[in-house]
């Protein structure tokens, strides 16, 4: 069934033509991502899609009665009000009954207003929705659901508005660089979510595992063309890459046959007659689409790198943290006695959750920050060039090619040759018509481009990367990698991208949390193998654990646990009492129904998600059982 039908749309800003004649449609569970360049209008189309913004000719028809989700690309949140507020901003009553609950519970509301928050919540039937905006929260990481949103850091921020988009169930979602700013757990966490049959998705991201893991066809903006394939990343690349070659042969041969008809162009006699003149129509063709032109600008990446003497960066004792000991809940360790050498050839990729202190610790490394204890030594060869997350600190009212100046007019490179700052930006892509437009004029990804060239142009042989893949489309980190490869520098990355850090890193620096660092010789890949592996075994001996202590003092835990804890407490614990039970016997029915099989892949697709989830939504119950009895103990 075609949920979604896109007739002849086109949008231009000034003289700028973003996209024209773009027709497509989607079918339910259709799980679809555009591929193109920056600044082709991959996000002004999405947002003209979702009806953000208008295009300016076309048609955008969704099927009556569908659910639109849309995620932007750049999520700010500024107020003051709490994280369920903004999960649940609708005025409706259920929506409303929620905030009421979960305020009441977090703010230690008297028994009466409490009594009244549970009377509200049962009355609309409201209990359902209410575990499905924690158990959202959750899987996303946020648990305070009375913090502010603008204490949010920018990944919580963003997950927070993905588990808002996410929590009415829409039939259509429509994301722009969901990936960004998420961690790699996170990014995991979404690729589960967003698998889920029913769900029909067109997204824009250059996460490339996550095309090739999440998506079913790729469709590509290129040559003012609109291509699709069918099937996911890997599949997109191998068979555009059997297109080009069938282009570029076709190419060759309408070359040829063009050739031997403007002979006959050339000799025509001055009186023509009909014959001749559909020949010299059929001529005019086979010349247009001869000389059309199908060569693709490439990013060229050509620094010179200074020579790199043995010593690079030294740490000795790193310690840092933020807060104090004496206040437990403000506390937050970063390194803790963390020694280590740097070395000339070292390609060390940094790892870990969002806001454990990977951009910290960087801060460390290049002496912008102060640790508390140890020292940070940096070798007298070393030329620093560090790409971080703030991207591009320049004035938006600046012109591209002023921007360029500032740091040099003239450019060395490898072998004695040097290059002006024009010729450097036409290289990344800026022609000499562009290089004139304000910096404000630029899309997000053309942004980063313009901070990569800023940084690289510098010379540097100790290049520091934080979270470089961030809007850079996939040409582009094409071009960075295969710069990076063959680059005889000591390189340092903070990325989340698992394709950027496979091709790249040999080894890994992983942030554990409480300020312990270990090293992981190997690819990202291999360390997400294994720790899904101890992650697996840990729940197996938890659970085992964890049923043999709930037999033994289920009963009597209840029963104190019903003397000592709040009354909110209380009715959280005969909810979990009760549904229970319930989750272990529909868990029980799942199991039963895989073990059968069944030809109807579809429904045992669904069966699958459905039992994970359900297996997933015990263990968060089990926790929170064993936490209210262990409090009231």
């Amino acid at each position: 069934m075609n949920v979604l039908s896109v007739e002849r749309l086109g949008k231009r800003y000034g003289p700028r033509q973003l996209f024209k004649d773009i027709s497509f449609g989607l079918e339910k569970g259709q799980k679809t991502a555009i591929v193109a360049r920056n600044g082709t209008g991959k996000s002004t189309l999405l947002k003209c899609i979702a009806g953000i913004e208008t295009p300016d000719e076309g048609t955008v028809t969704f099927n009556k009665g569908l659910r639109i989700g849309y995620l932007d690309q750049n999520v700010v949140m500024t107020g003051t009000h709490t994280m369920v507020d903004e999960m649940l901003d609708q005025d409706e009553p259920v929506t409303n009954a929620i905030r009421a609950y979960e305020h009441a519970v977090a703010r230690h509301a008297d028994e009466r207003t409490m009594q009244q928050a549970v009377d509200r919540m049962t009355e609309l039937n409201a209990w359902d929705h209410e575990a499905r905006v924690k158990s959202l929260l959750f899987r996303f990481g946020l648990r305070d659901m009375e913090q502010p949103v603008n204490t949010l850091s920018g990944g919580q921020q963003k997950r927070l508005a993905m588990a808002k988009v996410l929590i009415n169930k829409p039939d259509v979602l429509i994301l722009d660089e969901p990936t960004n700013h998420l961690d790699l757990n996170m990014i995991e966490q979404l690729e589960e979510e967003l698998n889920t049959p029913n769900i029909t998705l067109l997204l824009v991201t250059h996460d490339r595992y996550f095309l090739d893991n999440v998506c079913d066809e790729i469709i590509e903006m290129e040559f003012g063309e609109f291509t699709r394939f069918k099937g996911n990343y890997s599949y997109y690349v191998e068979k555009k890459a059997l297109l080009d070659e069938v282009r570029d042969a076709t190419q060759q041969h309408l070359r040829g046959l063009m050739r031997s008809e403007l002979e006959w162009v050339r000799k025509m006699p001055r009186a023509r007659g009909t014959k001749s003149k559909s020949r010299l129509d059929k001529f005019e063709e086979i010349k247009a689409q001869a000389t059309r032109k199908f060569d693709r600008d490439e990013v060229k990446i050509d620094v010179k790198t200074e020579r790199l003497g043995g010593k690079v960066i030294e740490a000795r004792n790193l310690t840092k943290s933020f807060g104090s000991k004496e206040r437990p809940e403000s506390y937050r360790p970063i390194v803790a006695h963390f020694s280590y050498s740097l070395k000339r050839g070292d390609r060390i990729g940094i790892v870990g959750p969002n806001g454990i202190g990977k951009s910290t610790f960087i801060e460390l490394l290049v002496g912008r920050l102060k640790p508390d204890q140890g020292t940070v030594s940096i070798g007298d060869t070393v030329i620093l060039g560090t790409f971080d997350q703030k991207g591009l600190q320049q004035s938006e009212d600046k012109r591209i090619i002023e921007v360029v100046r500032d740091i040099a007019e003239v450019i060395p490179l490898n072998k004695g040759r040097t290059l002006t700052a024009s010729g450097l930006l036409e290289r990344f892509l800026f022609d000499k018509e562009k290089q004139y437009q304000y910096v404000s004029t630029l899309s997000g990804g053309e942004k980063r481009r313009l901070y990569l060239c800023t940084v690289l142009m510098k010379n540097p042989n100790v290049l520091i990367l934080d979270e470089p893949t961030n809007d850079l489309d996939i040409p582009t980190l094409y071009a960075l990698e295969e710069f990076l490869i063959d680059l005889d520098i000591c390189l340092l990355i903070v990325s989340h991208d698992r394709f950027f850090m496979d091709k790249l890193c040999t080894k890994l620096l992983v942030f554990e949390g409480e300020g312990h660092i270990k090293e992981w010789v190997g690819s990202y890949t291999e360390l997400r193998e294994s720790q899904k592996q101890k992650a697996v075994q840990q729940q197996n001996a938890k659970r085992e654990e964890t049923a043999q202590r709930t037999t033994a003092e289920a009963p009597q835990a209840a029963l104190v646990a019903r003397k000592k804890l709040t009354y909110a407490e209380r009715l959280e614990l005969q909810r979990i009492d009760k549904e229970m039970p319930q989750l272990e016997k529909r868990k029980e029915e799942l199991l039963q129904i895989m073990a059968q099989g069944g030809n109807d892949h579809h429904a045992m697709m669904e069966r699958s998600i459905e039992l994970e989830r359900t297996v997933a939504e015990l263990d968060r119950m089990t926790d929170r059982w064993l936490e209210l009895s262990e409090k009231a103990d």
